[in-house]
């Protein structure tokens, strides 16, 4: 272990002298109070650290200790409904000991050495085993089974593995490698967070992700596995749409990155999710669900971390065979970490004061996502899906952050602070939106929710951009100018805006929405669109047709509960048929 003694403190910045045994990225020991940090830089000797801790009170002269390991992470049972800062470091155990204030130099091992665990083998002595294979299972939740691997980098042949009651710390199983060596397995493993785990393959995402929210499910999807950005300027409702995707996406695991955000949009997390129940399941949300919270208020080096400590724990649960969803809250924060240190550190400044390796830093965090097969013998196919949202100053999305985001992720919902403040949530912006997705998912639609599904979103996508280039016309030359198609184009538009794809998070049916139910209410608007066109040709007033009753009801199908669904719409389309007609008969005499 390499020790030496502080020269030079500059906020989280500390500048050790002596260091020159220790390696790039070692975690140490600041001071007596025992601040941990990590190495940045290592220049003749002298250490630039990163301290994940508040760094008042610090001088010269200080003893530094280095650890002679990198920042890690533990993994095992116990993450399942944990809240962790930015490090690993478990609050509500914290809470326990210490009380609401965090105790700089604080040591509580990330998972619980005393919790007993019911381990059940899921192989014999005698069998072959290496690095990824499954060998046994702790029920871990009501609805997570969490599964036991061998570390990566083992190989040999079981030689003993027994059901038990034990700790994390406990040998569970011992095997014996090629050159006869016996090595004991336990439930606990450490990775390195700035290490991607390695899989066996990586393959082409080819499955929706479903949320529920229907204008990222019908227009903008994102596949399982796959990565977006969700930009918008404050206000405009990043942090209710991330608390909607970890809620309802169809993920066995969420893991919800607080990452440099308000305190009190945390606190509604932690208020929320132990009382919302999954809908798969019945059960706490918080039994499939991983918190990592380092709020602004919270060390600027440790947001830095915090990304990495998310992956990390989402990439072992993937390696089981689950998918899993990570949220992340908000990627602006952590680059402002990036470059507080770095000018800190004195690097040459890039756009905008950012680090020149921030486009770089941005494309190794998100591809770390995707659909693979992990390692072992019996290898499993598990997903890794990233949404991160993006801040960007004043709702500029040509700074450095945003546009580094837009050229790695391949979905991008874009949020409008008009769009916020006339009362449409979620406020995506559908002219400027896009998903990648759509072509490589529109098979999966097709196949699965009904063959029209990708026919359907094209012509609602082509109706909304019609009605933006007629409000230019109407703007210009007034309503009145416009034929009577072009007038029930708008008025489609319009239904097609304030019933799909305007949805209310806090309504206890519309917060969440099937493909079925999604391709049904699709479905009405088209058929009331094309029948009233047919209707115009026959001479009716566009007047009369917008006024119908039953536009109300394909409004607000949205709210019909999901036993009703298929009477409601039987009985909408009769209506629609009737009223026509009646305006038909009414026309004629």
């Amino acid at each position: 272990m390499s020790k030496g003694t502080i020269k030079k403190v500059a906020g989280p910045l500390v500048i050790a002298e002596g260091m020159g045994d220790a390696n790039m990225f070692d975690v140490v020991r600041v001071s007596s109070q025992r601040l941990i940090g990590e190495i940045l830089e290592i220049h003749s000797g002298q250490a630039s650290i990163q301290v994940y801790e508040e760094t008042s009170g610090l001088g010269p002269g200080e003893p530094v200790e280095s650890t002679g390991v990198p920042l890690s992470v533990e993994l095992g049972p116990g993450l399942m409904g944990s809240i962790f800062d930015g490090i690993q470091r478990p609050l509500e155990e914290i809470m326990k000991q210490q009380g609401n204030k965090l105790t700089r130099g604080i040591e509580i091992p990330a998972l619980d050495r005393k919790a007993k665990w019911h381990f059940i083998p899921a192989m014999k002595a005698g069998e072959e085993v290496e690095g990824g294979d499954i060998i046994g299972i702790v029920k871990e939740t009501d609805i997570i089974d969490h599964k036991i691997m061998i570390p990566i980098g083992y190989k040999g042949v079981i030689r003993s593995v027994s059901e038990c009651d034990c700790s994390i710390e406990d040998t569970v199983a011992v095997i014996e490698n090629s050159e006869g060596a016996f090595l004991n397995i336990t439930m606990l493993q450490k990775w390195p967070v700035r290490v991607g785990r390695p899989y066996k393959e990586k393959l082409s995402p080819n499955m929706p992700l479903v949320t529920g929210q229907r204008v990222i499910d019908a227009l903008f999807p994102i596949a399982k596995g796959g990565v977006a950005a969700v930009p918008g300027p404050f206000g405009s409702g990043k942090t209710v749409v991330q608390h909607q995707l970890a809620k309802w996406a169809e993920a066995d695991i969420i893991v919800y990155i607080g990452c440099g955000e308000r305190g009190n949009e945390m606190t509604d997390v932690l208020n929320e999710f132990p009382e919302l129940k999954d809908p798969k399941t019945g059960q706490s949300l918080m039994e499939r669900t991983v918190l990592i919270a380092n709020t602004s208020d919270m060390p600027v080096a440790a947001r830095e971390a915090s990304i990495y400590v998310g992956i990390t724990i989402a990439e072992y649960f993937r390696d089981m065979g689950y998918s899993v969803a990570l949220m992340a809250d908000s990627t602006s924060r952590w680059a402002e970490a990036l470059r507080e240190m770095s000018g800190r550190l004195e690097e040459m400044p890039g756009e905008e004061g950012y680090p020149a390796y921030l486009g770089s830093r941005l494309a190794q965090f998100y591809e770390r996502s995707g659909r693979v097969i992990s390692l072992g013998k019996k290898g499993r196919e598990g997903t890794l899906s990233v949404i991160g949202a993006v801040s960007p100053p004043g709702g500029d999305i040509s700074e450095p952050v945003s546009q580094g985001t837009l050229r790695i992720v391949k979905v991008f919902w874009g949020l409008d602070a008009n769009l916020a403040y006339s009362r449409h949530f979620p406020a995506v912006n559908w002219l400027t939106s896009y998903s990648l997705y759509v072509e490589s998912l529109g098979e999966w639609f097709n196949n699965n929710i009904n063959a029209d599904w990708m026919k359907l979103r094209s012509r609602m996508m082509r109706i909304l951009h019609d009605e933006s280039e007629l409000e230019e016309i109407v703007k210009l030359v007034g309503m009145d100018a416009l034929s009577s198609a072009d007038r029930l184009k708008l008025e489609a538009a319009r239904s097609i805006r304030e019933d799909f794809l305007h949805q209310d998070a806090f309504h206890e049916v519309d917060t969440y929405t099937s493909l079925e139910k999604q391709f049904g209410l699709m479905k009405l608007m088209l058929l009331y669109y094309d029948m009233c066109m047919e209707a115009l040709d026959k001479g009716l007033q566009v007047s009369d047709l917008v006024v119908m009753k039953v536009r109300e009801r394909i409004g607000r199908f949205k709210y019909v509960p999901a036993d009703r669904i298929e009477q409601e719409y039987m009985e909408i389309t009769e209506s629609l048929h009737r009223e026509i007609s009646q305006l038909s008969k009414k026309e004629e005499s």
